[in-house]
């Protein structure tokens, strides 16, 4: 079975069912704002609006697009890109692009052109599907890319150097095109986030995506009835891979154009939602909300909200702490994963550990996983190493890129580059980024430590801990902390609820600055390394 068949099996089986809701529920107040500003998930310029799909609805536009695809002559192993803000129609055309038997290349909508042409060409796609927003980007490059792609626009008012989508899938048959796919044959290309260099391809196959649905759902036990608020970006596996539990028993998916907590809190309650994935400036802003007052809880319906899980990067002790006390009837897990291992995660802390919160947890349902030394060979429990997992979400390779393949996946293993230990339970414990580890005079300090303890102090919104170069030390660890509104804090403050810390973890600098996060949450350390004169250093460390 492949996604596509669940998808089939939906339509057949609650055909006038809604499968998707699309809320846009704020509009933009800076008109002036670049795309380079925009914030984790876009609202649009338009009214707010609501709309929603069934699922025979969503299999009929999977099948018109399919056909649209096959009627241009696209077979198995060609490529499509998609290039849209969450929408209700990505996800049918990521199942068109799937039911033509080509391979679907989502793209990071933060892109810049020559970003978008650099993908493009790095993944050999044939055609790009983009929308609107991003008229502007891909003009810049049309010279560039339009030679042997095809270019279609979703939207009114489609420019004259592309074809309409809309035009032209309503032309086409709403038949489903049945192309035989097999569990082995190529899906999807998806780029890495960038956090720690320019992105890489990343192809997976169909036994990817339908792992992602099946274990997502083995994970947190989606029903029917339960209704699943995505908010993070589609393009990324997080958040698409977390609604295929929704996919496997055909319930409702809502996808949320709006972070802010009064914004996120209406849409559970009009929404009914049961299951939410947040990100960990989210759940924080949520908190402080609600410790602020500016949203009450008693004016939302939340009885149903079941579930809160939070991923994408490690997740502060602290903040669950501080959400159990305001929402103790919820169910929390955590996940772990990559790009490269496929969402929703590879490690996950399972609902009944509640217990152990802070760790990242134990296999995925399916998963396997070790930890190996700089020899390759296991180290002893307790003992701080490389996490290395296996499992039938696992990539195929690095599009186009044996040399860095062959780095990664060793005798069927993935090395993430990440640094856990593993605790007498068998919990896996993140420590860090193998690459964001800070060598002070040949002391390890590992920098997620130090984020969640500082994230304890109730004046601290947000915190990234980085090497800085020192010339008798090598590095020293320095804290970039974003306080809260209305919050004040001096470098002495810090250092005083810094002496719970072991000497050598305390931070050595103390910079007051907004703290840098990419679409899917996880803080852009490149970017404040380059800030603040630590990108030579990097590059040094790097290469060892």
């Amino acid at each position: 079975m492949t996604i596509v068949d669940m998808l089939r099996a939906n339509a057949e089986k609650y055909p006038s069912e809604v499968a998707l809701v699309e809320v846009n529920p704020e509009r933009r107040e800076n008109r002036h704002i670049t795309w380079r500003d925009y914030d984790l998930v876009e609202t649009t310029d338009d009214e707010p609006f609501r709309r929603e799909m069934t699922w025979s609805v969503f299999d009929e536009k999977a099948n018109r697009f399919a056909n649209l695809l096959l009627s241009r002559g696209v077979r198995k192993d060609d490529k499509v890109a998609i290039l849209l803000y969450n929408c209700i129609e990505w996800l049918p055309l990521y199942f068109g692009v799937l039911k033509s038997g080509a391979t679907v290349v989502p793209l990071n909508f933060r892109y810049s052109a020559d970003e978008i042409a650099y993908c493009l060409d790095k993944a050999d796609v044939d055609i790009l599907v983009f929308g609107p927003e991003f008229i502007g980007r891909v003009e810049e490059i049309v010279d560039r890319i339009q030679a042997g792609r095809l270019l279609f626009f979703v939207g009114d008012d489609c420019p004259t150097w592309a074809e309409s989508y809309r035009e032209l899938a309503s032309l086409c048959s709403s038949a489903d095109p049945r192309v035989p796919l097999s569990a082995d044959e190529d899906a999807a290309i998806y780029f890495s986030s960038g956090t720690t260099g320019f992105p890489k391809a990343i192809l997976h196959h169909h036994e990817s995506l339908t792992q992602a649905a099946e274990m997502e759902q083995a994970h947190h036990g989606q029903t029917h009835d339960d209704v699943f608020l995505c908010i993070p970006p589609l393009y990324h596996t997080g958040a698409c891979m977390h609604w295929m539990g929704s996919l496997l028993v055909g319930g409702r998916g809502v996808l949320l154009r709006g972070v802010s907590p009064k914004t996120v809190l209406e849409t559970v309650s009009s929404e009914r939602c049961t299951i939410v994935w947040l990100l960990v400036p989210w759940a924080q802003d949520i908190l402080v909300a609600l410790e602020e007052g500016t949203v009450r809880l008693e004016n939302y319906h939340l009885d149903q909200w079941r579930l809160m899980h939070i991923g994408a990067q490690p997740v502060p002790e602290s903040l669950i702490r501080r959400w159990r006390e305001v929402f103790p009837h919820h169910a929390y897990d955590t996940n772990y994963g990559l790009s490269e291992s496929m969402g929703p995660g590879c490690v996950h802390l399972g609902l009944e550990n509640i217990d152990h919160v802070g760790a990242i947890g134990v296999p995925g349902y399916r998963w396997s996983c070790r930890i190996v030394g700089e020899d390759g060979a296991e180290v002893a429990p307790g003992e701080v190493g490389e996490l290395c997992v296996k499992g039938p979400g696992l990539m195929e390779c690095y599009y186009k890129d044996p040399e860095a393949t062959a780095e990664t996946l060793v005798d069927g293993w993935l090395h993430t580059g990440d640094m856990a230990r593993q605790d007498a339970d068998g919990f896996y414990w993140l420590v860090d980024r193998k690459k964001d580890v800070v060598i002070m005079g040949g002391e390890n300090i590992y920098p997620v430590e130090v984020e969640d303890f500082l994230m304890g102090h109730p004046a601290i919104k947000d915190v990234a801990v980085i090497g800085l170069p020192d010339e008798r030390l090598g590095e020293i660890p320095a804290a970039v902390i974003e306080l809260k509104a209305g919050a004040a804090l001096d470098e002495d403050d810090v250092a005083t609820f810094c002496k719970k810390l072991p000497r050598y973890k305390r931070p050595r600098k103390v910079i007051f600055a907004p703290v840098p996060r990419n679409p899917t949450g996880k803080i852009e350390k490149p970017a404040l390394r380059a800030k603040y004169g630590a990108d030579a250093l990097v590059a040094r460390e790097t290469r060892r």
